[in-house]
């Protein structure tokens, strides 16, 4: 019975970690979409970047302000692909983490596999020794029938040996009255 319980603890353990998993692939598809979002966003800040900034080479003569300001996008440029760069490696960290949880539930189905072939297996281990058990008590209870027939069969022997036994006596006590009788007629 103890093992059965944690069978079905284990049976729900294992639907609250599929549940745990789809939640966890749901976040992951929408952390996706959301990076993928702002790297776009960011490629566009980018571009309009580059684009600002070609269009100011193209001007006249650059003032230092204009040379300090394309210093500062240049700069946030970098910025920029540093951020890209650090939310790649976080992103790579995730899949590595997604895929050793995948592993650690692919273990945990197949213990659950096992367990449940061990259900079985004990399942019919207890069917064959009830009905062994039960094979056994049939035939305890044959064998203390037949004894018992036996006591009684040899218990009415008894009784009967006991009767004829009376009978014999009461005979005997009867023939002794009817030769007393008789002796007195012949006195």
């Amino acid at each position: 019975m103890e093992e059965l319980e944690e069978l079905e603890e284990e049976l729900e353990e294992e639907e609250e970690l599929k549940e745990v998993a789809e939640l966890e692939e749901e976040l992951v598809v929408k952390e996706k979409e959301l990076e993928e979002f702002e790297k776009l966003e960011e490629l566009k800040e980018l571009e309009q970047l580059e684009e600002d900034r070609e269009e100011e080479e193209e001007q006249s003569e650059e003032s230092e302000s204009e040379e300090l300001e394309l210093e500062e996008e240049l700069e946030l440029e970098n910025e920029l692909k540093e951020e890209l760069e650090e939310e790649l490696e976080e992103l790579e960290k995730l899949e590595e983490l997604e895929k050793e949880l995948e592993k650690e539930l692919e273990e945990e189905l197949k213990e659950l596999e096992e367990l449940e072939e061990l259900e079985k297996e004990l399942k019919n281990e207890l069917k064959e020794l009830k009905e062994k058990e039960l094979e056994e008590l049939e035939e305890e209870l044959e064998e203390e029938e037949t004894e018992l027939v036996k006591e009684e069969e040899e218990e009415l022997k008894e009784f009967e040996k006991l009767e004829e036994l009376k009978k014999l006596e009461q005979l005997e006590v009867v023939e002794e009255e009817e030769f007393e009788e008789l002796e007195e007629e012949f006195e």
